[in-house]
Order: structure tokens, then C-alpha cells, then sequence
């Protein structure tokens, strides 16, 4: 087979794609839905959630202006008296560089005989235009003490508003436009988020649609018929060798498939041909002595009055200061997490690992809790979001808290180790994927967050879920958007804890998917977190609900890091709050998460298996080990190819060697 010449190539060349998951009163309003829901009636649901979306995110917008104009007014005040126009100016275009969406800033003093108004205009003369009767009613109402928000304003399909703040005093005012550019982002995230609209073909790959069960070819005319339905690359294949093949048999594989691009990941190869489609190359590779040989699958992104602490009788609600938490985060009080955070409010030493889009390393409200990751698909770039997935996802998690601004994370300390195997569709392959998982278990991740899926079974990912599992890590994920019970992967995987999503009246989410492969559920429908470009965003999505169980294990691990991942998840599932129907069910699990009596029950060492369940279980089933460490480490080999048992250990790698997995991935492809 063709060698390659250099490692990156090998990389950048993978096609990756992945799309971008009364305290204790039953209802069985989730029934209703799921009987009931027509295709139309879901549709219509989910359109109402995404326009709520887009909505609040306005508003997010707007509220965040208001405040950062506040903090610019006050930078300029406190330098009035002894500053000059070239450092208002300064002043100004700092803020405009840490809010490239402010076009426009323009700031005055009300005071007769002061400088003439300072001017930062970045804004296209044509949005300037049609703007200025709007800067003028903002200037107006500003000189008269009044905060003003203009109406949204459209040129060329790009929304807009004009924003004056006055100082208390009235002393200077400061006026602007804002370019909303996150309206059309979160709205085209969203339609894809929530499968409102169908799959998007990336111009990169020819991607084929297939029935999850049956591979049959599927074709996806509406959104509704991504139900069930798998995407995987038209002309690649995942072959699992029982034994490495030699150069020799790597040659001849080369000739007869006329093979372009080979990537590699212990006995596991993934094969693109240049002739031959994936379901030829399955019955070639049937000839050969394998364990397997699958379609490249596809992974989407699956995101859309205090009660008393038992004998935490001296506690108090902890409320933030984050400028959006009080009137947009629903979804943190009502899992108790103000009440938690007296019993735990996270550790530095337990490492999140987000597998996802990447994460915006420059956003100020992730500041401190961001460590160095990885980008899957371009190992020379830094793992930075280019989609806003991932950034929102870790805002969940971890954004910073009693900061005044911004919206809080859940945890207080816990870093956050980015790993971005999605590319800027949101979407990624099963190699991208299986190959972040590795990686972020080799370099720490106590808790893994996997807010994407595929209804394909994929063994190749299957293999680095059970490697993660048997290190330890404790694997959340999201369950899927298509409300359906088709189950999705790897939710449905036994070694990961599957999230469901809640409303804010504690009802199933309408595009929430469901089964018995459910653990637990968790709010997901308009979260507010962080977003790119220093900004929030409201999303919907089980991608959101995630994120919350994740910061919920992380929580429990910082309490006792001894814990084993099986007896975190136990903790999580048998202190849920119970809701539907009594007991464990296909819509909530075992139901919706309960952070302070899960950290209570951490505290008091309660680690005991849920009933139902037995030590060394997850989701029901057997895992691959029980959760304990020291076995010989089996993602991309299985046990079959393992070097313990094939005789050598030139191609081994350990997550406890001095080398990284992704180090000795080099150096085989190298040689």
C-alpha cells in the first residue's frame, strides 16, 4: 500500500463529518405527545422552539450590548477628567475589538464646551445609512437619560439594531450599531440542530443515506425521514483486521481497490477507494481475514421556591451575579443546582472532555477553565469552535460564575479539555470521533461529553467507547433530536449514561428522543450559554441537556475522585426526580437529574448499585469491565489484535506511557 509521505497529509486528508443531542408530580403529558404528535404537529413544535431560539437570543444580545456599552461608559468616565480624545478613541476601539459585532460607537459628552463626540465606524455605509434616523432616535433619548433598543433592522438579509446607553449622571451618552449576525447563525444551527431541515450535504464528500438497520439506500426528501436514517461516506470503508496485515497484503489491498487515502488506528483501517462504493469494498473485504468491515458513518449534533438540602439545614440558595442568570436560566434551579453548589462546587483536578466542534478559547466567560486540546481534523489548528456547538456546550458545563456577565456554568473549577472531531458543517466521521474519545482519555478526561450521533451501530466507535469506559471516564451523551425510538449511537452504547431533554415545566422535550437505552433526562430546550465571538446564545437541543449530567458527574467525581464511573452513574440515576410514569420509563429514564441530592449522596459515600441494576453495570447491561482500571487497553485493537497477543508490542500504545496515543499514531504511520 501507498505509504504516506507525511502524517498531517494523512489527516487533513480524512474526510471527517459529524452532525453537530411539585418536586416529584407524575404527568403523563409525554405520553400525549408521543401518541399523538403527527409529523406535522412535531414539525410545527420543533418550528416554535427554534423561532423561541432565535428569540431569546435577541434578547441575550441586546441585554449583553447594554451592559458592555455600561462598561465602556465607565472606562471613558473614570479617565473624563484627565484622558484625551485619542484615548476615548482608544477606549472605543478596544471594545470594538473584544465585540467585533458593535459596528459602530459613537460617544459624547452632554457637558457644554466639551470635546466633540469621539467616532469608532466600522459599519458598511450602506447599513450606516439606513441606520442613521435610528442613531438619531437613540442620541435623542440618550441626551434625556433613556436607554433606547431600536426595532430590528434587515439590510441585505443581515439583521441589526441601534443601541444608546446614557451615564447615570447624564454627564455623556454612547450610541451604536450592532450587527446580529448570531440570528442567522443560531437559526441555520438550529434548522439543522432540531432536524427541521434535512440533511446538508457537505460539497467535500459524497455522502450516501441509509437506513440504520438494513443499510438500504434511504432517500431524504424531508426532515422527517432523518428518523432512523445513517449517513455514511459513499466511497470509504472501516475494516477491523484480526491480525495486521502485512506490507505485502497492504500492496495488493492498494491495487485492487485503487485506494487514495488509508488512516489507521491499531488493527483498524479506514479505506477510501477511488472506484469502488462502500458496499463493494464491504464484500471485497469479506475475503480477508477480519472481524469486520462497516460503512465510514457520520455523526450529527444532537443539540435543541427552593426545597431544603436534608441535613444541610443552614443552606442557602446560592444565586450568581451573571448578568443573564436570573431571568434565562431556568434550567439551572430547577435541578437544585443553587442549593448544590454548598455541597460542591467542583474540582480543578476533574478534567471535561468535550468531543464536539471545538470550543471559542478567546471567549471571556471560559477564561481560566479552558485547557489545551486537540483538532481531530487539523492537528496544526487549534481545537477552536467554528460552529458554536461546542462553545455553547461548554458554557453549560463550565462557564465562569459570580463574574457579572454572562450567563454561570454549573461548575465553579472543573477545566474543560476541548477536542473538536466536528468540522464547520457540524459534522464528522466515525474516525474523527473514535479517534477524540482516545485521545481525550489518554490525556485526562475524567468525564467525557458526547453531544452527537448516528442511528448506526458503528463497532470502530464502539471499540473507543469501551476503551474509555475501561480507563475509567464516565461517558454522557446526548440521545437525539427526531422523537423517535430508534435508538442512536453511541447514546444507546451500554458503557454511556443517555440523556433525555426536559422543558421548563419538566415535560419531554417534543423532539427528544426515547427508549430504554434512557438513563436520565436534563434540560435542553432554550439553554442560554456562551457563544462565539463573545457573545450567548439560546439554544435547543438533547446536545443541551447533555452537558448538564456531564457537569452533574464532574460535580460527584470532585467530591470523590475514588469513585468508579459505573458507581457515578448509579448516583446520578437512583437520586433523579422521578417523573411520567412511576418508576424507571422509556421518556425521562429514571428521570430528571437532581443535583444536590446527588452530591449528597457522593458526600455521604452513597455509591450503591440503582435498583434494578448490579455493581459493574451501565444502562442496565453489562459494561465491558465494570468500570475498573488496568486492563489492557482495547480501543482500535480489540482483544483479538491486541500486541499482547499477537506477540509484539511495537504497535501498542497505553494511556500511562510516557508517549500519547495520537505520538505513537505518528510514528506508525511514519514508518
Amino acid at each position: 500500500m501507498r505509504r504516506p509521505i507525511w502524517p498531517w497529509f494523512l489527516l487533513l486528508a480524512l474526510g471527517l463529518l459529524v452532525l453537530p443531542a411539585d418536586r416529584h408530580r407524575h404527568t403523563d403529558q409525554t405520553h400525549r405527545i408521543e401518541g399523538n404528535l403527527t409529523p406535522q404537529r412535531e414539525m410545527a413544535m420543533k418550528e416554535a422552539i427554534y423561532r423561541n431560539d432565535v428569540q431569546l437570543t435577541d434578547e441575550l444580545c441586546r441585554n449583553q450590548c447594554v451592559a458592555d456599552f455600561h462598561k465602556t461608559l465607565t472606562k471613558i468616565d473614570q479617565r473624563k477628567n484627565v484622558g484625551s480624545y485619542a484615548e476615548f478613541k482608544q477606549v472605543l476601539q478596544n471594545t470594538h475589538a473584544e465585540h467585533p459585532h458593535i459596528l459602530e460607537l459613537v460617544w459624547q459628552s452632554t457637558a457644554a464646551g466639551q470635546a466633540p463626540e469621539v467616532v469608532v465606524n466600522t459599519a458598511d455605509p450602506k447599513v450606516h445609512a439606513q441606520a442613521a434616523p435610528l442613531l438619531e432616535q437613540a442620541r435623542q433619548a440618550a441626551q434625556n437619560g433613556q436607554t433606547y433598543q431600536s426595532p430590528r433592522l434587515d439590510v441585505d438579509g443581515q439583521a441589526y439594531f441601534v443601541l444608546g446607553v446614557p451615564t447615570q449622571d447624564q454627564s455623556s451618552y454612547l450610541i451604536g450599531i450592532v450587527h446580529q449576525d448570531i440570528l442567522n447563525r443560531v437559526a441555520d444551527h438550529q434548522m439543522k440542530n432540531l432536524r427541521i431541515a434535512t440533511y446538508p450535504p457537505d460539497h467535500n464528500f459524497k455522502i450516501e443515506s441509509v437506513d440504520s438497520d438494513t443499510l438500504r439506500d434511504k432517500q431524504v426528501n424531508n426532515p422527517e425521514q432523518n428518523e432512523g436514517t445513517s449517513h455514511y461516506h459513499k466511497n470509504e470503508v472501516v475494516v477491523k483486521f484480526r491480525n495486521p496485515p502485512t506490507d505485502a497484503e497492504l500492496q495488493k489491498i492498494d491495487a485492487d481497490i485503487q485506494a487514495t487515502a488509508a488512516h489507521i488506528m491499531g488493527t483498524t483501517y479506514v479505506f477510501r477507494s477511488s472506484s469502488l462504493e462502500a458496499k463493494q469494498l464491504m464484500e471485497y473485504f469479506q475475503h480477508w481475514d477480519i472481524e469486520y468491515a462497516e460503512p465510514h458513518f457520520l455523526y450529527l449534533t444532537n443539540q435543541v421556591p427552593a426545597a431544603s438540602v436534608g441535613n444541610e439545614t443552614n443552606a442557602q440558595t446560592i444565586v450568581p451575579n451573571d448578568l443573564l442568570y436570573r431571568r434565562y436560566q431556568w434550567n439551572l434551579p430547577i435541578i437544585d443546582t443553587e442549593l448544590g453548589w454548598n455541597i460542591s462546587k467542583g474540582a480543578s483536578n476533574v478534567v471535561v472532555g468535550i468531543v464536539d466542534t471545538g470550543v471559542d478559547l478567546n471567549h471571556p466567560d471560559l477564561q481560566g477553565h479552558l485547557l489545551k486540546g486537540i483538532n481531530v481534523i487539523d492537528n496544526s489548528a487549534l481545537p477552536l469552535d467554528d460552529v458554536g456547538h461546542g462553545t455553547h456546550v461548554a458554557g453549560v458545563i463550565t462557564a465562569l460564575v459570580n463574574n457579572d456577565r454572562g450567563v454561570a456554568g454549573m461548575t465553579w473549577e472543573n477545566p474543560v479539555l476541548p477536542v473538536k472531531v466536528l468540522d464547520e458543517t457540524g459534522a464528522g466521521s466515525t474516525y474523527a470521533v473514535a479517534q477524540g474519545v482516545v485521545w481525550a482519555t489518554d490525556h485526562g478526561a475524567k468525564v467525557l461529553n458526547l453531544s452527537l450521533g448516528n442511528y448506526a451501530d458503528a463497532n470502530f466507535l464502539h471499540d473507543a467507547i469501551r476503551y474509555a469506559f475501561d480507563h475509567d471516564v464516565v461517558l454522557i451523551a446526548a440521545s437525539g433530536n427526531d422523537n423517535t425510538e430508534q435508538p442512536g449511537y453511541p447514546a444507546a452504547y451500554p458503557e454511556v449514561l443517555a440523556v433525555a431533554a426536559t422543558d421548563s415545566n419538566k415535560q419531554r422535550a417534543p423532539f427528544s428522543n426515547f427508549g430504554d437505552y434512557i438513563g436520565v433526562a436534563a434540560p435542553g430546550v432554550n439553554i442560554a450559554s456562551t457563544y462565539p465571538d463573545n457573545q450567548y446564545a439560546a439554544l435547543s437541543g438533547t446536545s443541551m441537556a447533555s452537558p448538564h449530567v456531564t457537569a452533574l458527574a464532574a460535580l460527584i467525581r470532585s467530591i470523590d475522585p475514588a469513585l468508579k464511573n459505573t458507581e457515578v452513574m448509579d448516583i446520578i440515576r437512583k437520586t433523579a426526580m422521578d417523573l411520567g410514569t412511576p418508576g424507571r420509563d422509556k421518556y425521562f429514564g429514571y428521570g430528571q437529574i437532581d443535583v444536590v441530592k446527588a452530591l449528597q449522596a457522593a458526600k455521604n459515600g452513597l455509591g450503591a448499585p440503582t435498583p434494578g441494576t448490579t455493581p459493574g453495570t451501565v444502562n442496565g447491561e453489562t459494561g465491558s469491565n465494570g468500570g475498573t482500571t488496568g486492563e489492557t487497553p482495547s480501543t482500535g485493537k480489540g482483544n483479538e489484535g491486541s500486541a499482547a497477543q499477537t506477540g509484539s508490542t511495537e504497535d501498542t500504545f497505553d494511556s500511562d506511557d510516557s508517549s500519547s496515543w495520537l505520538d505513537w499514531l505518528y510514528r506508525w504511520f511514519g514508518r
